[in-house]
């Protein structure tokens, strides 16, 4: 007969999953809304946890928003981490980081809706997508692929350009978002010092299988 785990077990794991709650929910409304002015109790509400689990966790409403906000970005970044691989190349990288953005914005709407709305603050950021874009772009100044003179220059270009991509995709959902990848990224590679010719060619390579 099997025996019941240690209290302490199971209290560190209900503890557990009452901080994913309020992540989650946290989420939400930066997601939904972005309005982080809303009520704790309001927070606790919609994690389905008491009004007294909140201060178990964390110090300040700010303090929660903030964690979401990083758990989030870090999710972004795993997800490309195990997508793109199989590739070495920091321009392919790059471009293949770009639709694959554009596709996330339908696969994964939350995620990107929390990007758009809380993105630019963390777009130095040493962890998240912000820390792989950075290694790329070192790594390609370093190789000669790109001419970027300061890969930090270089980072805040890219985030922003990124920005601008996914800002789209929300804000005018006719527009083809494939396609708008795919010369978003053209223009990134030439403005970090590819030619014109190799920009267009790196941009259109295949994806690695996104399913």
């Amino acid at each position: 007969m099997p025996t019941s785990a240690p209290p302490s077990n199971r209290f560190e794991r209900r503890r557990a999953e009452t901080r994913r709650a309020l992540l989650r929910a946290a989420r939400q409304i930066l997601a939904e809304t972005g309005d982080t002015s809303v009520s704790i109790q309001a927070i606790a509400e919609r994690a389905d946890v008491g009004f007294g689990s909140f201060y178990n966790h964390f110090d300040s409403k700010t303090e929660l928003f903030e964690t979401a906000v990083v758990d989030a970005l870090e999710e972004f970044g795993q997800n490309f981490d195990e997508r793109l691989a199989g590739i070495d190349d920091p321009a392919q990288l790059v471009a293949a980081g770009f639709r694959l953005s554009a596709r996330m914005a339908d696969s994964h709407p939350e995620l990107m809706q929390v990007l758009r709305r809380r993105g630019l603050g963390h777009v130095h950021a040493d962890n998240g997508l912000s820390r792989r874009a950075l290694r790329d772009l070192q790594v390609g100044i370093a190789a000669g692929r790109f001419t970027a003179p300061d890969p930090t220059v270089a980072l805040s270009a890219l985030g922003g350009t990124l920005l601008s991509l996914v800002e789209l995709r929300f804000a005018r959902p006719e527009v083809d978002g494939d396609e708008a990848a795919v010369h978003f990224a053209e223009m990134v590679l030439r403005m970090l010092g590819l030619p014109a010719d190799e920009a267009h060619e790196v941009a259109r390579r295949p994806l690695p299988d996104l399913d």
